[in-house]
C-alpha cells in the first residue's frame, strides 16, 4: 500500500515515511531461528525488501519479546539494523518459544535508540506498533497527561507507539483488550482534532499477555497498512503436505504478520478493515474495532 501523507493543517504530522513491519507468533514452541530467518520473506528478509510497507528498508532497529519461565516476557533489541546483527542471530538459535513478537522499525521521527525499539514491555504485557500518530509533537503533552500516573514513570522511550501502549494500559488493557484500544484511540483523535489534523492515526497493532494475542489494523482514514494471520494448520496440511514446517506445526500455532513469509496460495487471510483479531486457547475471533471518544 502506499504511504498516507495526511493533507491535515498539522503539516509536520507525518516526519517522513518511515513505518515498521512485525510478526507475531502463537503456538506450540518453535525455535526463533525458524520463525526470523528460515521462511523466504522473514521478518529479517522484510527488513531490507519490504514488499508492502510504506518503506522498503526497515533498519532503524528491531527487537524480539518471548516467553519462557515465568509470567513475564524477555526482550532482546537493538539499534542496528537487524539483518546486519550477528548477535540477533545467536540468541534465535537457542532460544524456543510458545509466543514470539518479533519487529523491525523505520522511524517517523523519533531517535534511533533502544528505548524507541519495540516491542515495549509492561510486566506481562508486550505492545509492538506499525504506524504513526500524526501530528503527535503537537499534542505529546496532553496524551501524557492522560496516562494513569501510576504506569507514568515506566514510560522509556519517546515514540508515539509506546503513548498509544500506556494509554491503552491506563484504559483497562490488561481486562478488556479491545475496549482499551478502542477508548486509547478514540482519545488520540479527539486530541488530534483539536490541533487540526484530521486523520491522526495509521495502526496495526499487536499485543499480549503471554496467554492470548489480540491484533489491530485501524486507521482513521480507513487505509490502513496491510496485515495477515495464518490459515488453520489442519487445512495447510492439506494444501501443502510436503512443507516439513507445516508439517511439524502444531494445531494451535498461528501467525500474524505484516506480509506473508513466503508465497503460498490459501495461507494467509488479510485482516479486515477496522477489526481485531484474536487468538487464543481454542477457536479464534474476529471482531470490528471502533475507537470510542
Amino acid at each position: 500500500m502506499s504511504p498516507l501523507l495526511g493533507d491535515a493543517p498539522g503539516r509536520r504530522a507525518w516526519f517522513g515515511a518511515g513505518m515498521c513491519r512485525w510478526m507475531a507468533y502463537y503456538g506450540d514452541p518453535m525455535l526463533v531461528e525458524d520463525l526470523l530467518f528460515r521462511p523466504v520473506h522473514s521478518i529479517i528478509d522484510q527488513s531490507l525488501h519490504s514488499r508492502m510497507g510504506a518503506t522498503t528498508t526497515n533498519g532503524d532497529g528491531f527487537g524480539i519479546g518471548w516467553y519462557g519461565e515465568g509470567a513475564d516476557p524477555a526482550v532482546f533489541k537493538g539499534i542496528d539494523p537487524a539483518w546486519n546483527d550477528a548477535n540477533l542471530r545467536e540468541v534465535s538459535r537457542q532460544i524456543r518459544t510458545p509466543l514470539l513478537f518479533a519487529h523491525v522499525r523505520a522511524s517517523t521521527g523519533t531517535a534511533v535508540q533502544r528505548s524507541n525499539c519495540h516491542p515495549f514491555r509492561w510486566h506481562e504485557w508486550l505492545w509492538m506498533h506499525n504506524g504513526v500518530l500524526a501530528g503527535f509533537h503537537d499534542y505529546k503533552r496532553e496524551l501524557a497527561m492522560q496516562v494513569d500516573p501510576a504506569l507514568y514513570a515506566d514510560i522509556e522511550g519517546s515514540t508515539d507507539s509506546e503513548m498509544l501502549f500506556f494509554l491503552a494500559l491506563t484504559f483497562g488493557l490488561r481486562d478488556d483488550a479491545v475496549g482499551a484500544v478502542e477508548r486509547a484511540v478514540g482519545l488520540v483523535e479527539r486530541v488530534a482534532a483539536e490541533h487540526g489534523v484530521v486523520h491522526p492515526v495509521q495502526m496495526t497493532v499487536a499485543t499480549t499477555n503471554g496467554q492470548s494475542v489480540w491484533a489491530f489494523r485501524y486507521s482513521s482514514e480507513g487505509r490502513s497498512r496491510s496485515l495477515f494471520f495464518s490459515s488453520e494448520i489442519a487445512r495447510l496440511r492439506e494444501l501443502y503436505p510436503d512443507i516439513e514446517v507445516i508439517a511439524r506445526a502444531g494445531d494451535e500455532s498461528r501467525l500474524v504478520v505484516s506480509e506473508p513469509l513466503r508465497d503460498l496460495p490459501g495461507a494467509w487471510n488479510e485482516v479486515p478493515e477496522s477489526s481485531a483479531y484474536v487468538i487464543g486457547p481454542g477457536a479464534d475471533e474476529l471482531v470490528p474495532f471502533r475507537p470510542r471518544a
